[in-house]
């Protein structure tokens, strides 16, 4: 299913795969070099629907013009704001779980940090890039004790984004937080040939890790 949503900014283009007698949605917002039509998107997307979660996935404004730089931050964290309402009007009966790969996950914690949303249950960071390559720090894990929703971070073990002992340390600060680690996962969970897990089974960890994390927190909510 696609559609568009016009607003102040720019169109934001929406793709949604729909699931069976679906329990949840999930919104996945796409990494900062590649839109929501990279494989990898595309990929988790559909098994994730597969398993009862409807995924939904957009690109952000730069994306859907063209350009190669996120630029503003603001610009992104924005549309953020404009997709979660039509998803809830869309899908009012179902817990709304964000979600994204790098750049995407960020800019959906920052949201989260700026101004808590009702409804939102969780988050969930495919690859949370704590740093650049080569520049190890914390400084942008700074805003995520704000957070007041769960959050689960997949973090390959060799991912030069997200040096593995970092992502621990900023874990273990966090309230409400976990980590699972993905072996030998890089930042884009590519595993090489000789890793102990295939690709196809790499995806299928991924998936295996969000849905009990999305099912657990919808299970705590029927209590």
């Amino acid at each position: 299913m696609e559609s568009h949503l016009d607003h102040d900014l720019e169109k934001i283009h929406l793709k949604i795969d729909e699931a069976t007698a679906p329990k949840a949605v999930i919104i996945i917002a796409h990494g900062a070099g590649a839109g929501m039509d990279h494989p990898f998107m595309q990929s988790i997307a559909h098994a994730i629907s597969q398993r009862g979660i409807h995924a939904v996935r957009f690109n952000f404004p730069y994306m859907e013009a063209g350009r190669k730089s996120p630029g503003s931050s603001k610009k992104n964290i924005e549309a953020w704001r404009v997709v979660i309402p039509e998803i809830q009007k869309k899908y009012p009966a179902l817990p709304i779980f964000l979600s994204g790969k790098s750049y995407g996950g960020r800019m959906a914690s920052h949201l989260l940090a700026e101004t808590p949303i009702d409804g939102i249950q969780g988050i969930i960071y495919f690859g949370f890039p704590l740093h650049a390559p080569g520049k190890v720090g914390k400084e942008r894990a700074d805003h995520l004790d704000k957070i007041n929703v769960p959050q689960l971070f997949l973090q390959g073990t060799r991912d030069k984004l997200a040096t593995i002992g970092l992502i621990k340390e900023v874990v273990a600060t966090l309230k409400d937080a976990s980590l699972y680690e993905i072996p030998d996962g890089d930042h884009s969970f590519k595993v090489p040939k000789s890793a102990s897990l295939s690709q196809d089974e790499t995806l299928k960890l991924l998936t295996d890790q969000s849905i009990s994390f999305i099912e657990k927190m919808t299970s705590s909510m029927q209590l």
